[in-house]
């Protein structure tokens, strides 16, 4: 598997996850709301939203597309080398004078690069095992943004030019490693992937559209963050290059090295609340050096926890599909498109009278809306995913100990039958509205038998209904 020049041996695992943080650390650094492009612009006196915004929406549509005409693992290879060149010539042209061959350039580098990081899907399923792959999406994620945080910090502290020199170089060795990555594995993959799929197993098209539902919806939050929060703090140029990331790399960090130890179903729950918890932050604090930390370290760290979960859930996905490509790449998509629109929405209000304020209550009501799907993505995921770290682990119990274990719960407890209805149904994901209409009982009433099971068990919230059923 190894192929050996001098010193510089690596494995195709290895040589995979180095060719992708070499290209993503550019990714970041350069057309995807990096400081690099910002800089430049800064630089040439042009305005640089509206650049950043054609760049993110030519992304969407590289990574969205991808799939559907690379559908094997020597294409995908092809369309990464292809892609790495086209990102190298378009990023030589920032070194010229700003001019309409920018746009060119920056539609055509985005466009590729969704093209690149959807291809790169083949070699995550074909190299990394379902356990390992969490592992390995946060190691991709935590390099790829210590990259980054060097190349923004040349950027910002020292020249533009020289920071865009290092992510090109970033950019030939991703070449360099990508050329020696295999190819042609599909056709092995092809013959026993279905082998090995559960009987009975569920359609994963309604799984799927639920989660880029969620991940779209979600990423709107992201999207106001570079356009209204990050721009708030900009005369703290130094303190941003630096610490932006930090929190997003440290809770990778947690999750990566204690994923045994860690309930992740409430570390995601948690991470929502800290979204909320920022934007509320943001709408209360001033704009000092310590309100920018607070902010910034809740923000940045619960999207990290948002980005591995629905990096992990996709992954899991490609067990369940031929091609990784378009389930990496349409997933991705939506966070990219999601921070398309919460770019548009931020761009615009942050220009009014009390747009800062408008900002965080439209953020507030994103997650208030994510709040309220979150059960029912749990439900969707968990007929499909029995063992998935981040799902309740309720549902990864057959149907005999499920039933064992609600017996259990009802003889400890002294609930009703109702009452027990209600709790396997809640712990199922369903929400009140739904849990009403399927036992054919009034919202009320549903209320009721809730209030009662929370006095019965001395809690005052689902989350504490969960931890105490698991724990029975």
């Amino acid at each position: 598997m190894s192929i050996s020049t001098g010193k510089f041996n690596l494995n195709q695992q290895e040589k995979s996850i180095m060719c992708f943080c070499l290209f993503s650390c550019w990714l970041l650094s350069v057309p995807f709301e990096g400081k690099v492009l910002y800089k430049l612009m800064e630089n040439s006196e042009v305005e640089g939203i509206t650049l950043v915004i054609f760049a993110i929406f030519a992304n969407f549509i590289g990574l969205f597309s991808n799939g559907f005409f690379v559908k094997k693992q020597n294409s995908a290879k092809m369309t990464m080398i292809t892609s790495i060149v086209v990102c190298i010539s378009g990023s030589l042209i920032f070194f010229l004078p700003f001019s309409k061959a920018w746009h060119l350039s920056i539609f055509f580098v985005a466009l590729f690069s969704g093209f690149f990081i959807a291809s790169w899907g083949f070699y995550l399923k074909t190299y990394f095992s379902g356990e390992k792959r969490l592992k390995t999406i946060a190691s991709c994620l935590i390099y790829s943004n210590i990259l980054m945080i060097f190349i923004n910090v040349i950027a910002v502290n020292v020249s533009a030019y020289i920071a865009l020199s290092i992510s090109i170089v970033a950019l030939l060795c991703a070449l360099f490693v990508t050329i020696r990555l295999e190819g042609g594995a599909e056709r092995k993959l092809a013959k026993t992937e279905f082998s090995t799929l559960p009987i009975g197993i569920p359609s994963i098209r309604k799984p799927m559209l639920f989660l880029c539902l969620f991940i779209l919806i979600i990423t709107i939050n992201s999207g106001i963050m570079y356009q209204v929060v990050n721009p708030a703090f900009a005369y703290f140029p130094m303190l941003t290059s630096y610490y932006w990331a930090i929190p997003y790399i440290m809770a990778l960090l947690i999750l990566r090295n204690f994923s045994d130890k860690i309930n992740q179903v409430y570390i995601l729950n948690t991470a929502m609340t800290m979204i909320g918890l920022s934007f509320i932050l943001f709408m209360t604090l001033n704009r000092s050096v310590s309100s920018y930390l607070i902010i910034n370290t809740f923000m940045m760290g619960a999207f990290g926890v948002c980005d591995l979960f629905w990096w992990s859930i996709l992954s899991s996905f490609f067990d369940y599909s031929q091609n990784p490509a378009k389930i990496l790449g349409v997933g991705l998509s939506m966070n990219v498109l999601g921070i398309f629109i919460g770019g548009i929405i931020g761009s615009n209000i942050v220009l009014v009278e009390g747009g800062y304020l408008q900002a965080s209550m439209i953020a507030l009501i994103v997650i208030f809306i994510i709040i309220i799907l979150l059960p029912m993505l749990n439900n969707h995921l968990s007929r499909v995913f029995k063992n998935h770290i981040f799902l309740f682990k309720l549902t990864s119990m057959d149907e005999s100990k499920r039933d064992s274990t609600i017996s259990d719960f009802q003889e400890n407890n002294q609930l009703t039958d109702r009452e027990i209805e209600v709790v396997e149904l809640l712990l199922q994901g369903y929400t009140y509205k739904a849990i009403a209409e399927r036992l054919f009982i009034s919202e009320n009433t549903m209320k009721y038998h809730v209030k009662n099971i929370y006095q019965k068990l001395n809690i005052n919230s689902k989350m504490e209904l969960i931890k105490i059923f698991v724990e029975n």
